[in-house]
């Protein structure tokens, strides 16, 4: 049965937009410019960093996120920028006893804010600054295995990525929930894998409380 529910950043807690817009304000181009090289880089399955290349080559991420928090610009994302069904979500699965935690590919940085933001909520915060490693090396989702000390199939993992979320996820036995908002649930919402591989199949997390209860009685009923 599932027991423990654990949730990806981008575009399964937070709506990016705000982030990607100040990126190309940052880089000095149009926001729909910026957009179409965005989408052209995921469509054809390249590293979304593959964006920033086209309009300044040598491009360092890092780098730039430390020069923009130097230049007094605001967190990437805060308590506006969540989607609307989270907080909601979380307290419906809280009070039926579910265990939540997040983990998700983030800085050091952004992994303070989802603390701060998430305290009292979550009872496990996993970035890949804390594990040493990121998605999608499935060593990742073995971390989080051995953090919580339940077996892999009682865990299901939500996240909007095939690549960096479902797969690794399922290989290494978690069941899985793929959401389908953002840039790469649209792209990748046709592959065969979007509809054979995740456990759960959902358009927002509102769906989870009653789709989770409902497989475990299916689990239960079959015992």
């Amino acid at each position: 049965m599932i027991r423990a529910v654990l949730f990806d950043v981008g575009e399964c807690l937070v709506d990016e937009s705000r982030e990607w817009a100040g990126w190309a304000a940052w880089l000095g181009v149009p926001r729909h410019t910026f957009s179409a090289q965005f989408g052209a880089a995921i469509a054809r399955g390249l590293d979304y960093r593959e964006a920033f290349e086209v309009f300044r080559p040598g491009f360092d991420l890092a780098l730039e996120r430390e020069k923009r928090t130097a230049a007094g610009e605001p967190e990437w994302f805060g308590e506006n920028d969540l989607y609307p069904d989270v907080r909601i979500t979380i307290r419906v699965m809280r009070q039926a006893g579910m265990w939540l935690g997040i983990a998700a590919n983030q800085s050091p940085a952004t992994t303070q804010v989802l603390r701060t933001l998430f305290s009292g909520y979550a009872g496990l915060v996993a970035t890949s600054s804390d594990l040493g490693v990121a998605k999608p090396d499935p060593r990742f989702f073995e971390l989080l295995v051995e953090e919580l000390e339940v077996a892999p199939e009682e865990i299901l993992y939500v996240g909007d990525r095939l690549d960096h979320d479902i797969r690794p996820a399922a290989e290494v036995g978690l069941r899985t929930a793929l959401i389908r908002r953002g840039p790469w649930a649209m792209v990748q919402r046709d592959h065969p894998d979007a509809e054979r591989l995740p456990t759960l199949r959902i358009d927002g997390l509102r769906e989870i409380p009653e789709r989770v209860a409902a497989f475990n009685e299916s689990l239960a009923s079959r015992a």
